[in-house]
């Protein structure tokens, strides 16, 4: 079998276990207890709610014209991870319905906790989808309407996927109780922070740019002291016009105290900047894959 393939396969298959794990706390969670979601996901909710039609079907005679027009609008290489993603979608959906129909799998319902079931949906949802999304998949819907409009007007594929939530969301308002779509919105803020973390990887660090006098110093003690690779790059202060020298390196959470410490007793006047990083590969963190 050709490169090509196995790589397919190889992207397929946990797209296929995202779109199971998305359908099942969909149903698990979400529907069972009258709560909702954004996008095309969500008008196959409100359809259910208000005429009893299953998701399953809904989803997929939606997305059928957009696969249409996004094949033809955005390239069969773009679109072939979406059409099937958004069929696997629908398959397990469908798998969950009978499942669930046939009383194999009691779904969990509950008249009081709703803030649990918010925090279980976002947790579930969100494994699912981020995925789908680390293995270049979607479930169609809004973000094959996104990319067209992006395309032909150039507008924010994250700001059109939010506007379609948001209108999604706000037509539920006439059919749904305002407490459900409130806790929808629990189940939308958590589930982004767990596709955020698949997406970008679950290990934080820190990253440091220091500006000083001593930054060889620096350096050295930094590679001696926490055995953590360090870049220097020249540079040239705008108002004083005088040239710097920058250091820069990446180190684990638990080592944030420990270097503010070591620059501090170094240079008290450096200049310091602390950013976030995520998934860092190289030595000392990940091994590079």
């Amino acid at each position: 079998m050709n490169k090509p393939y196995w790589t397919l396969l190889g992207n397929l298959l946990p797209i296929a276990v995202g779109t199971a794990v998305y359908a099942f706390g969909l149903h698990y969670f979400v529907i069972t207890n009258g709560l909702m979601e954004g996008g095309i996901t969500g008008v196959a909710l409100l359809l259910n709610y208000i005429a009893g039609f299953p998701p399953s079907l809904t989803t997929l005679v939606i997305n059928i014209p957009l696969f249409l027009l996004g094949w033809r609008m955005l390239g069969k290489a773009s679109m072939l991870y979406t059409v099937c993603g958004t069929l696997l979608l629908s398959f397990f959906l469908w798998v969950m319905e009978e499942l669930i129909h046939s009383g194999a799998i009691a779904p969990f319902r509950t008249e009081s906790d709703y803030f649990l079931v918010s925090a279980y949906a976002g947790v579930t949802l969100g494994a699912g989808l981020g995925l789908v999304f680390r293995y270049g998949g979607t479930t169609g819907g809004s973000d094959i309407v996104a990319r067209i409009l992006h395309k032909k007007r150039g507008w924010s594929v994250g700001r059109l996927i939010l506007a379609i939530d948001a209108v999604v969301l706000g037509a539920s308002l006439l059919f749904l109780p305002k407490e459900k779509i409130m806790y929808t919105l629990v189940v939308v803020f958590i589930s982004s922070k767990v596709i955020d973390i698949l997406i970008e990887g679950a290990y934080a660090a820190k990253s440091f740019t220091i500006i000083s006098d001593h930054a060889e110093r620096l350096a050295e003690r930094i590679t001696d002291e926490l055995d953590r690779g360090v870049t220097i790059f020249p540079a040239i202060g705008a108002f004083s016009g005088q040239p710097k020298n920058v250091v820069y390196c990446v180190v684990a959470l638990s080592e944030i105290k420990r270097l503010k410490d070591l620059v501090h007793a170094i240079d008290s006047r450096a200049f310091v900047i602390i950013t976030e990083v995520h998934d860092v590969v190289g030595e000392g963190f990940k091994p590079v894959t």
